[in-house]
């Protein structure tokens, strides 16, 4: 079998055990690398791998993301 290069959004979050939105608010705090083909947000194997290794603390709301990805919050 091939393992996949490129998640969707929904395929990602299943694998991490999280939701779609909450998925959204890490990947808008630039804590996954993406690739756009077309309108679809595709998640990279390796981003996945790396954020499933590390520890994390709670992003609960888009301003919490923002905030850290304008560096405001320490990760």
């Amino acid at each position: 079998m091939i393992e996949k290069f490129l998640y969707s959004r929904k395929e990602a979050a299943y694998a991490l055990g999280i939701s779609v939105r909450s998925l959204d608010y890490l990947i808008a705090g630039k804590q996954f690398d993406t690739r756009r083909i077309g309108k679809k947000v595709l998640v990279t194997r390796a981003s996945l791998a790396a954020f499933a290794s590390a520890n994390h603390y709670a992003i609960t709301s888009r301003s919490d993301a923002d905030a850290v990805a304008s560096g405001e919050r320490c990760a």
